[in-house]
């Protein structure tokens, strides 16, 4: 990959070889997405995010979200550099069911996905569950903790998704960096030990 001085600092148009791993974020409408890609990315993000208007009256569901005043329609993007070599590209996907179709796309050539999880409003995340276990791409689930601790045990959530017991589950604040990081690691990490399972 060729690299310019004033992009990263190399010199003499040095050629760098990096490595590119895509992970997607994704999750029922209102669980986080947009919060978690801003809150770790080393960018500013790029979103794609638009006024809730009346028209989406009775077709979002703002239960629980009364004053989410904007949605993702397209994706959320973000970067991470982990080392010289090694860079994480963040895709958010759109929660609601008439944007799904974009889903394949984000999806495609991604080593694994966070599925983010509010548990107020926990079948809002079943549709992205079930996504990533039809298409084998490695996942975790991550329990948003938007006011604090959790209602639930994680037995109680695993029953409730019908996780298979190798899912990891993670507890996170997506408005928090070190914590949202923390995440990725465990998807990261969880993904490896899937490449390393012979077929």
């Amino acid at each position: 990959m060729r690299c310019s001085r004033a992009w990263n600092g190399c010199r003499n148009e040095e050629t760098v070889d990096r490595t590119s791993v895509k992970i997607v974020v994704a999750g029922g409408f209102g669980t986080g997405k947009t919060t978690l890609v801003s809150s770790v990315s080393e960018i500013a993000p790029l979103t794609t995010e638009e006024l809730l208007t009346e028209a989406s009256l009775g077709v979002d569901d703002t239960t629980h979200v009364e004053d989410k005043t904007h949605t993702t329609v397209a994706l959320d993007f973000g970067r991470i550099t982990i080392s010289p070599d090694v860079v994480l590209y963040l895709f958010g996907t759109p929660g609601q069911d008439r944007f799904w179709f974009m889903w394949d796309e984000l999806a495609q050539g991604a080593v694994g996905a966070i599925v983010l999880v509010d548990t107020r409003r926990l079948d809002t995340s079943f549709a992205a569950v079930d996504y990533f276990e039809r298409r084998g791409i490695p996942f975790v689930t991550a329990v948003n903790q938007f006011n604090g601790q959790c209602a639930y045990t994680e037995e109680e959530i695993r029953g409730a998704l019908e996780l298979d017991p190798q899912v990891p589950l993670v507890w996170c604040d997506a408005r928090d960096r070190e914590s949202s990081k923390l995440a990725l690691i465990a998807l990261v990490r969880h993904a490896m030990n899937r490449l390393r399972v012979p077929a």
